[in-house]
C-alpha cells in the first residue's frame, strides 16, 4: 500500500498541545492521527453493518406481521404481568 500525504490547517496552540501529548506516550502526532483515522473508519463500517442488520430485522418483522404472525396485545400484557409478579415475589422472598 502506498503512502499519501494528508495536509490540513490547525491552530498552532492545538498542534503544540497535541504533539506534547503524543510525545508523553512515545508516539508521534502522525502515528496518533493514523490510529484515529483507522478507528473512525472502523466505527463507520460497524455503524453501516449495524444499520444493514437492523434494516433486515425490521423487514423480517414487517413480513412476519403481514403474514399474520402476530400475538394479541392482551396475551403479551398477561405474559409480562406474570413475569413481573414472579420477579417481585423473588425480590420479596427472604434469602
Amino acid at each position: 500500500m502506498s503512502d499519501a500525504t494528508f495536509t490540513f490547517r490547525v491552530d498552532e496552540g492545538l498542534k503544540a498541545e497535541f504533539a506534547n501529548a503524543a510525545k508523553t506516550h512515545d508516539r508521534t502526532g502522525a502515528q496518533l492521527l493514523r490510529d484515529f483515522m483507522r478507528s473512525y473508519v472502523a466505527q463507520q463500517e460497524d455503524a453501516q453493518q449495524y444499520d444493514a442488520w437492523l434494516a433486515k430485522k425490521v423487514e423480517q418483522s414487517r413480513a412476519s406481521a403481514e403474514a399474520g404472525n402476530l400475538i394479541p396485545a392482551s396475551d403479551v400484557e398477561a405474559r409480562f404481568a406474570a413475569r413481573r409478579a414472579a420477579t417481585r415475589a423473588r425480590m420479596a422472598a427472604p434469602e
